[in-house]
């Protein structure tokens, strides 16, 4: 079976199930399609390994069951982090709050600026992918390119988007450190 036979049987046979079997253990909707995600890209990604000597679905759950996992470590990671750095958690929630609509606007119209400054394929890759929220699994059918394609095509759309976003700014004007 090649990879694109391969990403619509589990697409069309295994997708809910694999949901169902994530919702068992993940609590919010936004978190179940991450892992979802998660779980169809790392399948879709190892799909050679599988050798057969336990049921497709068995093995995409064992998938599912890694990812989870990350889910819960990563969580555990920032429960930690914001036990530990209190005024962080403030920071994330002020930066968040109300009064930052306006700012969020004008930083929506530079962004929006910038991805059109961009070549016609990067302008497409980053608005299926942030603007319709499409999938990376998504975007391969729906443009008929290969997932890794997808991936190196997105990656290199975000890095040349990072140079335009950042080449409006006057050296030293936008900072991390602070």
């Amino acid at each position: 079976m090649n990879r694109k036979d391969f990403n619509r049987r589990i697409n069309q046979e295994y997708r809910r199930r694999l949901r169902n079997f994530i919702a068992q253990r993940i609590e919010l909707p936004e978190d179940i399609e991450d892992i979802l995600q998660e779980t169809m890209i790392a399948a879709f990604e190892s799909f050679h390994r599988f050798s057969g000597q336990s049921s497709l679905f068995t093995w995409l759950c064992a998938i599912a069951k890694h990812e989870i996992s990350d889910f819960y470590r990563k969580k555990k990671l920032k429960t930690i982090l914001f036990s530990r750095f209190p005024w962080l958690e403030n920071l994330v929630s002020q930066a968040l709050g109300p009064e930052q609509i306006l700012l969020r606007k004008e930083f929506g119209e530079e962004i929006r600026g910038t991805i059109s400054s961009l070549s016609e394929g990067y302008q497409e890759i980053l608005r299926l992918k942030y603007y319709r929220g499409l999938t990376v699994i998504e975007i391969a059918e729906r443009l008929n390119e290969t997932i890794k394609a997808v991936e190196s095509r997105l990656f290199r759309a975000r890095k040349a988007f990072a140079k335009a976003f950042l080449a409006d700014f006057p050296q030293g004007e936008l900072s991390f450190s602070d």
